[in-house]
C-alpha cells in the first residue's frame, strides 16, 4: 500500500468534524487531524479574496484516496473545494501497520 495525505480546506470546524468523522467511519481514512484557524488568500471571480478556514489532514492509502476524495466533495459546502492528495514519501513502520489495520 502507498500512503497518501488528503489536504482539505473547509469553512468551519463543524464541517471539518463532519467530513473527518464520515471518512473515518467509512474506513476511507485511518485518522483525520483538524487544524483550526488557518487564513487563506486566493483568487476568486477575478479578484483576490481572504478568508478564515479550517484544514483537514486525512491519512489514507492510494487504494482509498479516490473514494475518500469523492466522499469529502459530496459533503463539502464549497462549489469548488480544495481537496488534494499528497504522496507520503516516508512513513513510520509502526504507524503504517496501525493505519492498515484501522482501515482494512
Amino acid at each position: 500500500m502507498s500512503a497518501r495525505m488528503l489536504y482539505i480546506t473547509v469553512a468551519g470546524e463543524k464541517e471539518a468534524e463532519k467530513i473527518g468523522r464520515v471518512l473515518v467511519e467509512k474506513k476511507l481514512a485511518a485518522c483525520v487531524n483538524i487544524v483550526p484557524k488557518i487564513k487563506s488568500i486566493y483568487w476568486w471571480n477575478g479578484k483576490i479574496e481572504q478568508s478564515n478556514e479550517v484544514l483537514l489532514l486525512c491519512k489514507t492509502f492510494k487504494e482509498k484516496e479516490k473514494k475518500a476524495m469523492e466522499k469529502a466533495k459530496e459533503i463539502h459546502s464549497y462549489n469548488t473545494p480544495c481537496i488534494e492528495s499528497l504522496n507520503v514519501e516516508q512513513l513510520n513502520e509502526d504507524y503504517e501497520k496501525w493505519m492498515k489495520e484501522a482501515i482494512k
